[in-house]
């Protein structure tokens, strides 16, 4: 994975931080709202100047088309074309993990020992095949001695680092 530009990330983080803060001003306004439609009779009694303040409908609504733009921006800057060199790949089941609240280091822990216990049985296999081949080799020298030019063609071409026949 290439670093990623430390400009692109930092305005990255922000815009995030900017998408955070507007759904906690929408939070905010949902739970106070006030229904009152500007220019009312209705005063809402928890202001101190009810005269000075816009109604909760107002403000809910310049805060979800602040919180639409603020998506629009980090949805087309994550589907630029050179977007996979600007931001990290996470693995899904990296986020998933999280989000069952285990430990990613847990996560990284147990991915690298599966991937130990993949390579360990994939070289068991490769080294089981490479002394079949060494087998099947001899066998076929001792019964076709015409074909022994052949079969040592074929055992150099896939001997590639293992063990030499016979």
């Amino acid at each position: 994975m290439a670093p990623v530009s430390r400009v692109d990330h930092d305005a990255l983080e922000q815009q995030l931080k900017d998408v955070i803060q507007t759904l906690t001003n929408i939070m905010v306004q949902v739970t106070n709202y006030d229904a009152t439609a500007s220019g009312g009779s209705t005063p809402n009694p928890n202001l101190s100047n009810p005269s000075t303040t816009r109604p909760s409908r107002d403000v809910i609504a310049h805060e979800l088309r602040t919180l639409s733009s603020h998506l629009q921006t980090i949805h087309a800057l994550g589907s630029s074309p050179n977007s996979s060199q600007l931001l990290p790949q996470v693995p899904p089941e990296l986020v998933q993990y999280v989000d069952n609240g285990r430990n990613p280091d847990i996560y990284t822990r147990e991915f690298v020992e599966l991937l130990r216990r993949s390579n360990q049985l994939m070289r068991g296999k490769q080294s089981a095949f490479a002394a079949f081949r060494d087998v099947l080799a001899a066998e076929m020298d001792k019964a076709l001695p015409e074909l022994q030019d052949d079969v040592a063609r074929v055992v150099a071409a896939t001997n590639a680092g293992s063990s030499a026949r016979r």
